[in-house]
């Protein structure tokens, strides 16, 4: 089914689908390369192109042999001098929405990077205060800190907790695989029986999962255990080869 002409051109709805795929892989290409070397190579290139182009429009013998020599290995220079930006892109696909649904690698990646930080953290005892965000959005509580947006990972989270540091005090707030904000107030648990036997890491530890539906991670600093709160309920001193299943669990 043809939509519109456009001289001897006929564009169909498969046409137009297809246009903007292409489309889209040339910005998301561009995208990649913007801010690096390759922007310059890919610059380079057009302008290879462009001279092609005009070598055959105007039957330049001896341009266009050098150029179709050229296009042979054309593709394998590619691939090396773009190595970089295709190994990237490459991940992003991997780490993508689409196959996040099927594999759920942004969960697990999550769970891996956070326990790393947490075992660390527990032997240099080090105080600790991680919220995981779920289906409750942690807006509020993210503007009592220091936005962040960083990505993800155990040595972020120990730098951020380590003593002295200008962030180490307060909560880190973890959103899918953003350290969303650091050094944030959190609300303080009610329930009496965590009152008594807590000091305050704790209390807002669990206080911040009676509100929501978030599970934080709580490393002490005296004693140098891992505990997790969900749902107002506090499960104290996590071994370490249980704290992935426990801590997966809770998420789920």
């Amino acid at each position: 089914m043809d939509l519109f002409h456009i001289g001897f051109i006929n564009f169909g709805i498969v046409d137009i689908i297809d246009v903007s795929v292409v489309g889209f892989i040339f910005y998301k290409l561009l995208s990649l390369m913007k801010g690096t070397r390759s922007a310059q190579i890919a610059t380079g290139l057009v302008l290879v192109f462009v001279l092609s182009f005009l070598a055959f429009w105007f039957q330049l013998d001896a341009v266009m042999w050098l150029f179709t020599n050229l296009a042979t290995v054309g593709f394998i220079v590619l691939v090396v001098v773009f190595q970089p930006e295709l190994r990237s892109a490459l991940a992003q696909i991997g780490h993508s929405r689409v196959f996040q649904v099927f594999f759920n690698l942004e969960e697990q990646r999550q769970v891996d990077e956070i326990i790393k930080a947490a075992q660390r953290l527990a032997e240099l005892k080090y105080g600790g205060l991680i919220v995981i965000e779920r289906k409750t959005g942690m807006r509020n509580i993210v503007e009592t800190g220091k936005s962040l947006k960083a990505e993800l990972s155990a040595e972020m989270l120990i730098t951020l907790f380590t003593p002295y540091t200008p962030l180490h005090d307060g909560a880190v707030v973890v959103r899918g695989e953003i350290i969303a904000a650091a050094a944030c107030t959190l609300p303080l648990t009610r329930e009496p029986r965590y009152m008594r036997l807590f000091g305050m890491r704790h209390k807002a530890g669990i206080g911040i999962t009676e509100e929501s539906d978030a599970v934080t991670v709580i490393i002490s600093e005296e004693t140098g255990e891992i505990s997790l709160a969900a749902g107002g309920i506090l499960y104290r001193n996590i071994e370490k080869f249980a704290l992935k299943d426990q801590l997966t669990k809770l998420l789920k």
